[in-house]
């Protein structure tokens, strides 16, 4: 069975206004704390102040996955109140925010040579890393994968505000996130060598600082034996999370499997793959996405049914079928956190109090 690990990111917001606050250190300052050396530490300082992340340890149980997240969701919670704050799982801040850099040298470094696109980059995602045999694995894994990852994209869609204003997109954060260099989809490496030789090359332009600015959609994780897929927005809700994470394993596992069975990869060309991404992140569950197999229109639904039907045989094999079938059918009825901030949006009448909403419903 393959393990899975999941990273979020978190809004930490005032919990009477919804703005943001940059309060990263102190709450890193008070779980380190309060862990005292006992058990490893799960929380980490992002980009900006205003964000905090977390990373759950692998697993290769759904369950207790869930159970992860809950508890550092939770965790997280109740540090940032100690604080008079709060977290919310929103992909951007719907609220107006100038956001704080970190004090790191690293992040100086992107302000340098990034300049308004570090600036303005308080984003929040959700990277899913799955495990894989080896590199020439993950290449195969990678490969194959590409044409499904906008439909992730749409299943995680959560963050329709930005600045104070509608954006008109599900996932905005995905659009600002597309302004770094190296993001968005990758062409087909066909080998592990070919891939660390492309990394090489583009960190030897000195656009990069080092291979962790490479921000591909899916990528071959530095520190880790896994596949990690960046594409999704954090989620509202911690089960979405699983959903996603869900989903990615059982991509994974059936493109491991295409792989080892000799199938070739669909080859779309990058300038698809960016069209789909893009038309996930304007729809969402919403409207039309491109079709993974095609990269022609069709109703989010029927793209998501394909994307259950292309990995059925691997959430069979992981026990995982009935609880991903009930999840999408619960998502495609209700919709995504995008959909929910705006419902939330009108019936509190203030980005305000949708943000105050979403905080709460982030650690339920």
């Amino acid at each position: 069975m393959r393990s899975v690990g999941v990273e979020e990111e978190l809004l930490l917001v005032d919990t009477s206004s919804g703005e943001p606050r940059a309060l990263a250190t102190a709450v890193l300052a008070a779980a380190s704390r309060e862990a005292d050396g006992a058990e490893e530490e799960v929380f980490e300082a992002e980009l900006h102040r205003q964000q905090l992340e977390f990373a759950t340890r692998p697993q290769t149980d759904m369950g207790e996955l869930a159970r992860e997240i809950d508890h550092c969701r939770a965790e997280a919670a109740r540090h940032a109140e100690g604080l008079g704050a709060a977290v919310a799982a929103l992909g951007t801040s719907p609220l107006p925010v100038s956001p704080s850099l970190g004090f790191g040298e690293r992040h100086r470094w992107l302000e340098e040579h990034f300049g308004l696109t570090t600036q303005e980059q308080l984003t929040c995602g959700c990277h899913v890393h799955v495990s894989v045999e080896s590199d020439e694995e993950g290449i195969g894994v990678l490969d194959r994968i590409r044409p499904w990852l906008s439909v992730l994209l749409a299943i995680s869609a959560n963050s329709p505000f930005w600045q104070g204003k509608d954006s008109g997109y599900s996932s905005y954060r995905s659009r600002v996130w597309g302004r770094w260099p190296s993001a968005g989809p990758a062409d087909l490496f066909e080998s592990a060598d070919r891939y660390h030789s492309q990394v090489r090359d583009m960190i030897a332009t000195g656009t990069l600082r080092d291979e962790g600015m490479v921000y591909f959609d899916a990528r071959l994780s530095a520190s880790y034996p896994t596949v990690e897929l960046r594409i999704a927005d954090v989620c509202l809700d911690a089960s979405t999370t699983v959903l996603v994470a869900t989903l990615a394993r059982a991509l994974v596992e059936t493109a491991a499997r295409q792989w080892r069975a000799g199938e070739p990869p669909l080859r779309h060309r990058v300038e698809l793959l960016r069209l789909a991404a893009w038309r996930a992140a304007r729809s969402g569950l919403e409207d039309q996405l491109l079709h993974p197999l095609t990269m022609r229109p069709a109703p989010a639904t029927t793209a998501v049914h394909a994307l259950f039907d292309h990995v059925r045989e691997a959430l069979e094999d992981s026990h995982d079928i009935l609880p991903a079938q009930e999840g999408l059918a619960t998502l495609l009825r209700t919709g995504s956190g995008a959909r929910a901030q705006r419902d939330l949006l009108a019936r509190t009448g203030s980005l305000q109090g949708m943000v105050t909403a979403c905080a709460r419903r982030t650690s339920r």
